[in-house]
């Protein structure tokens, strides 16, 4: 029998707010141990929660970028719950009005495109975090986290391979950086995510049971988990047995899926609205006013960077993962006035390598974008060669000197006087008789000898052009 994955997504998105969704206290990352947790946080009695309108606002914006129903009236509820890292008892979430309503995302796997539904995005606060390693067998509880705004992102069940799912992960990943409500850091938690999987028989409407995976914070172990997890699911049902629905876990070092727990259902919560939280109303003023804050967003950023620099799929793809590495693109074009084919190259090869190699952010280059701008426009006035480059890039890798102060400095400018360089090509061409007769007998070949030598003799500083160019007169 041929089975199909039936696969939805929730993505937990941390939002980049300073203060928490209902409290004044810092969001910010890692804090000692319960210091971030104040008296709306721990739920102590008498206090009240406080809607933050920032995360309001990005929520509106991300619903808008994925041309979403806002909804105008939303309501939060109480999520009622027992679990250690839960201060209140209940969580406060939206169930059944969120904010933002149906929207879709487009993916693209293998070349084939494809659109996934969302079914609802709604604000809710995170919980706390139980910490189960140096305790000596208990279980420390941190309250830092306890009422960060998160958006949690559900998607419609549209997704039919581990591919797709991760297709699709990444470009909400792309998409929540561009507009500035996330910083995406999966290692920190920001972004996480869990996986409903469940398989069908081939051409059967009705979906199968379902089993959820959570807490999944990479894309390899996402496309892991989900692989395992449909595997399992039609081993079970082949062998005779039927798939629970249940909270299952990724173990990322046996590569398998285990049991959590039974999978609880809505009613299991007792979702009530939130007594002491007004609606949310969005009118469409409000509306009108974050989409004026809308940046240009991934899929209209890769079309212009096609149109207007006339870069390949490749190239597009790499310079607009990221705004800020965009932005740094756009701003070495224009002020090296250097061929954005060239920049290009330079930022997706030399810059990125580097990067990597040292594990740093494009915004922590050690290299700005005015400095490469500045020794890319000595590479297009001819100061120095291509080759040259390579070596002073190094150099301003190393230190804080510019392009200019190190060619200076170095003697790097290229040789530009043709008398010099004849001289030398006349030296090479009388020494090498064997080599010329070769050249001239037809093997196109040599000619990459003779310009190595010439390049070799004149430590990489004449112009590669003029070279070519005389050697070409030359060995006629």
């Amino acid at each position: 029998m041929e089975w199909e994955a039936v696969i939805g997504l929730e993505i937990h998105t941390q939002l980049a707010t300073k203060s928490k969704i209902f409290s004044g206290a810092s969001t910010a990352y890692g804090a000692e141990p319960n210091t971030q947790a104040c008296a709306v946080d721990l739920g102590l009695p008498g206090v009240l929660p406080v809607l933050n309108e920032e995360a309001v606002r990005m929520a509106v914006l991300f619903g808008l970028a994925i041309e979403a129903e806002i909804a105008p009236y939303s309501i939060f509820a109480r999520k009622n719950y027992f679990y250690p890292d839960l201060p209140k008892g209940y969580q406060i979430s939206q169930f059944e009005l969120p904010i933002v309503g149906l929207g879709h995302l487009d993916i693209d796997v293998d070349g084939v495109k494809k659109r996934i539904g969302v079914t609802r995005a709604h604000l809710e606060e995170d919980a706390g975090k139980s910490l189960h390693e140096d305790f000596h067998g208990l279980t420390g509880i941190d309250l830092n986290r306890a009422g960060t705004p998160l958006l949690e992102i559900v998607s419609e069940p549209d997704m039919r391979s581990a591919k797709e799912a991760v297709a699709y992960m990444r470009k909400l990943h792309e998409l929540v950086r561009y507009l500035g409500i996330c910083d995406g850091n999966m290692q920190e938690g920001s972004f996480r995510c869990d996986a409903n999987v469940s398989v069908r028989p081939k051409g059967q409407q009705a979906f199968g049971t379902r089993a959820e995976i959570k807490n999944i914070n990479s894309f390899k172990f996402v496309e892991k988990a989900i692989n395992y997890e449909i595997e399992r699911q039609i081993d079970l049902i082949e062998s005779g047995g039927a798939v629970v629905q249940e909270t299952r876990l990724y173990d990322a070092a046996k590569d398998q899926t285990r049991s959590m727990r039974s999978k609880e259902e809505a009613n299991d919560y007792r979702y009530f609205p939130d007594p002491d939280l007004l609606p949310v109303v969005v009118d469409e003023a409000f509306k009108a006013q974050v989409k004026t804050t809308m940046p240009e967003l991934p899929d209209a950023k890769k079309q212009r960077f096609k149109e207007q620099y006339g870069l390949d799929e490749e190239s597009t793809a790499i310079l607009t993962s990221s705004r800020p590495l965009a932005d740094y693109f756009e701003i070495v074009v224009k002020e090296s006035a250097c061929e954005a084919r060239i920049c290009a190259n330079w930022v997706t090869g030399d810059l990125l390598a580097a990067l990597n190699r040292s594990g740093l952010e494009i915004s922590d280059s050690p290299v700005s974008h005015e400095r490469l701008a500045g020794l890319l426009a000595r590479i297009s006035d001819d100061t120095i060669s291509g080759k040259i480059a390579k070596q002073v890039f190094e150099e301003m890798w190393q230190g804080t000197a510019s392009a200019d102060e190190i060619i200076e400095a170095k003697g790097l400018k290229q040789i530009t006087d043709t008398g010099a360089i004849e001289a030398i090509i006349d030296k090479i061409i009388a020494d090498n008789p064997g080599q010329v007769e070769q050249y001239r007998s037809g093997k196109d070949k040599v000619f990459g000898f003779f310009v190595g030598q010439v390049m070799k003799e004149m430590q990489g500083k004449a112009n590669p052009g003029e070279v070519n160019k005389m050697l070409k007169d030359k060995l006629k």
